[in-house]
């Protein structure tokens, strides 16, 4: 573009310069005739006239002269005019024939473009079939993928079902074994049961034995008949003294017959085993590990240190003056009578049979053994917490046993139906405890 801008400029300059030359020389021959005509007046004027007829024959002659000058001049300008237009037309033509390469080249650039562009297109084209079939491939690969992870994860759950089923079996053989050793333990239970009623019979026996003695020394000493002091209550002297309560109606005792009645309290306590207390205790470690019931061997093995601190008490046992029954409380359908310390025993008898009972069906629960409450060894023994003589141990097993029922069945099942949770111990509720024992200030 900037070169046929040049040859533009170029082209109109010539013909500037051509134009003022020809007007030059017009004016020139226009002025010559015009100095020519003057001149003549000037002379028709003053020369005479065959003068002027020589200047007119020489006029005349140089005029074809002056003619032929200005047509020379005149064709001279139109060479020069026409060279002009013809250097004009080669420009002009230069100027084509660039603009023409120039639109050739545009013309071939626009083809490199198209081809280019086709190029590209094709090359996207394949791009995106590539990308297309790359894709078709990723999603198959994710089927496959997925279809594997779907058989690893059945394979899995197939696995599990098979380990469940496995555990199950293991568990139904395990709970075999445990029912045939429950059922060993319930024919030994009830052969141990069988005996400890011999015994419980003849303690009784025993403990009549001793009583009639007691009420017979009594009787000499005080020359009062001890039914008398019992009232009208209960007339059945065997209901009211039985098993060596020593529990009739405002009965006081000084501190002789508190130490008598701590002895023969404290060797009824000592003779509810026998002399195989070390012996149950360690078979029954031993079978508690067999059954890997580790919650309710922890349990037993505080049950036994808090048995061990107990006889430690009761050899310890402190004596009062005038010790008297004045509460009343019924069992049975019958009264008896025991002093404060006695009624405080009671209920914490209930008491403490409710916390063990609780204990001891949550490590059941936590254990997975079925319940039962009866071969609990607390229920069994119901002496925990007996550190005092001041009632009977038959009366303290019997409402320590009400107590730790119901705390079983609420531990077992995990509910408060008869107690609650408070101060951290397990308390049985006052008006449960109240229907358990009825006892009153007599």
């Amino acid at each position: 573009m900037e070169k046929g801008t040049i040859m533009k400029a170029k082209y109109y300059k010539s013909i500037g310069l051509s134009l003022l030359v020809g007007g030059a020389l017009l004016v020139g021959t226009t002025a010559a005739d015009a100095q020519g005509v003057c001149g003549k007046g000037r002379d028709d004027q003053q020369r005479p006239a065959e003068q002027q007829k020589r200047d007119d024959s020489r006029r005349s002659e140089q005029r074809p002269q002056q003619n032929e000058q200005r047509r020379s001049q005149q064709n001279e300008a139109r060479q020069q005019q026409q060279q002009q237009r013809q250097a004009q037309e080669q420009q002009q033509n230069q100027i084509r024939q660039s603009q023409e390469r120039r639109r050739v080249q545009e013309q071939q650039q626009t083809q490199v473009r198209q081809q280019q562009n086709e190029q590209r297109r094709s090359q996207q084209d394949s791009w995106r079939q590539q990308q297309q079939q790359r894709q078709v491939q990723e999603q198959q690969q994710n089927q496959v993928r997925q279809s594997q992870e779907r058989r690893r994860v059945q394979e899995q759950q197939q696995n599990e079902v098979r380990q469940s089923q496995d555990r199950r079996r293991v568990q139904e053989q395990q709970q075999n074994e445990v029912r045939q050793q429950n059922e060993q333990r319930r024919s030994q239970q009830e052969g141990w049961r069988q005996q400890q009623q011999k015994r419980q019979i003849e303690e009784q026996q025993q403990n009549q034995v001793r009583q009639s003695q007691e009420r017979r020394r009594i009787q000499d000493r005080n020359g009062r008949d001890s039914n008398d002091r019992r009232g009208n209550w209960n007339g059945n002297d065997r209901n009211n003294n039985r098993g060596g309560n020593w529990n009739g109606r405002g009965e006081r005792f000084d501190r002789n017959r508190q130490q008598e009645l701590q002895r023969d309290r404290y060797n009824q306590y000592n003779s509810r085993w026998g002399n195989n207390w070390q012996n149950i205790q360690q078979q029954r470690y031993r079978q508690l590990q067999n059954q890997r019931r580790n919650s309710y061997l922890r349990y037993q093995t505080r049950y036994w240190e808090r048995i061990r601190r107990d006889q430690l008490r009761l050899q310890q046992a402190r004596y009062y003056d005038n010790l008297i029954n004045n509460y009343r409380y019924n069992r049975g359908g019958s009264y008896y009578y025991t002093s404060s310390y006695g009624a405080q025993m009671l209920r914490d008898a209930v008491n403490n049979g409710y916390e063990e009972g609780f204990r001891a069906g949550l490590a059941d629960r936590e254990d997975g053994w079925g319940a039962d409450y009866n071969n609990s060894y607390g229920y069994q023994d119901a002496s925990y917490g007996y550190d005092g003589y001041y009632v009977g141990l038959e009366d303290y097993n019997y409402y320590f046993r009400e107590g730790f029922r119901r705390g079983y069945e609420d531990g077992y099942y995990g509910r408060q139906s008869y107690g609650r949770y408070s101060g951290g111990k397990y308390t049985i509720l006052g008006a449960v405890a109240g229907a358990i024992l009825d006892i009153v200030l007599d």
